[in-house]
């Protein structure tokens, strides 16, 4: 048995992807997960808000290229496509607190940074915030707690580092309402990047809940047309996950591509938006059991 809805999730996509040439049945999939299928059905409706059949759809590179090929100029009029989603975009009221050159040289000297750990349904989140804001935000599955609290000890490595799991899980819970909520409040974002980095991680904030962009596309938004490379490196650098959507971008074939936190996340990431997008589910976060595991 799986700890979490997202892993048990997690598996299901995966078996559903490797089994997608016999188009599996319901039974099937609830069967390799060890759960009744009415159990099963009950759990991914919960957590995606459709069915695992028509998530799968969502999954795939066509409905990807079909996203793409009505992006047109979906960077400049982001707010017309985005406003009728059931869910808010995130550039109307998250904001960028681009480093100074001297904060960024000097590497967090006199800063104290506060870090921690939080469960939501899309899996286990490292969390660090400073007095101007989130500055790392990642998905700990992937390279482990150790791993992104090495990146953090990198990244800011004059600055004062203190764990508290409490605090984080409070910030946490109140950016899931600030994300949920019918007014937007302010959220700001304290990241280090170089001038090219900010402008792609900016542009990637335009991109609405649930849409799609090409690299070239952002790479244009950003300034800069014909350096679609770097705009996909600064995209694989962006240290907020999800605040800071790079999810949104793919190749111009549709094809996903490479995340930094995983391309299977990256998939689900993206038809979980579709998903609600399309049928308007909010979803309910993840029950916590008296012994600390989520439900």
């Amino acid at each position: 048995m799986m700890s979490t809805d997202y892993q048990r999730i997690e598996q299901a996509i995966r078996y559903i992807e490797q089994q997608v040439h016999r188009q599996p049945r319901l039974d099937d999939i609830a069967s390799h997960m060890g759960l009744s299928p009415f159990h099963f059905q009950r759990l991914f409706r919960h957590w995606a808000g459709v069915s695992p059949k028509r998530f799968l759809e969502y999954l795939t590179v066509e409905h990807a290229k079909k996203k793409l090929r009505h992006s047109g100029n979906i960077l400049e009029t982001s707010h017309e496509l985005g406003l009728s989603s059931p869910a808010r975009l995130h550039d109307q009221f998250i904001t960028i607190e681009a480093m100074t050159p001297g904060q960024y040289k000097n590497k967090g000297q006199g800063l104290a940074i506060t870090y921690g750990l939080h469960r939501c349904p899309l899996g286990g989140l490292f969390m660090a915030i400073t007095p101007r804001g989130i500055c790392q935000c990642a998905f700990v599955e992937h390279h482990g707690l150790a791993g992104e609290l090495r990146q953090l000890e990198q990244t800011w490595s004059n600055a004062t580092l203190s764990r508290d799991d409490g605090m984080i899980e409070d910030k946490a819970a109140a950016l899931i309402q600030v994300l949920r909520a019918n007014t937007p409040q302010p959220l700001h974002l304290a990241v280090k990047g170089t001038n090219f980095q900010v402008n792609v991680w900016r542009a990637l904030m335009k991109i609405p809940y649930g849409a799609l962009v090409s690299y070239k596309d952002l790479a244009r938004q950003a300034g800069r047309p014909d350096a679609i490379r770097a705009a996909a490196s600064a995209v694989a650098a962006n240290p907020v996950a999800f605040l800071i959507p790079c999810h949104r971008v793919l190749r111009s074939t549709g094809e996903f591509g490479e995340y930094h936190w995983g391309r299977q996340r990256k998939k689900i990431l993206v038809a979980w938006e579709s998903a609600r997008l399309q049928h308007g589910k909010e979803i309910k976060p993840v029950s916590r059991q008296k012994n600390g595991s989520t439900a």
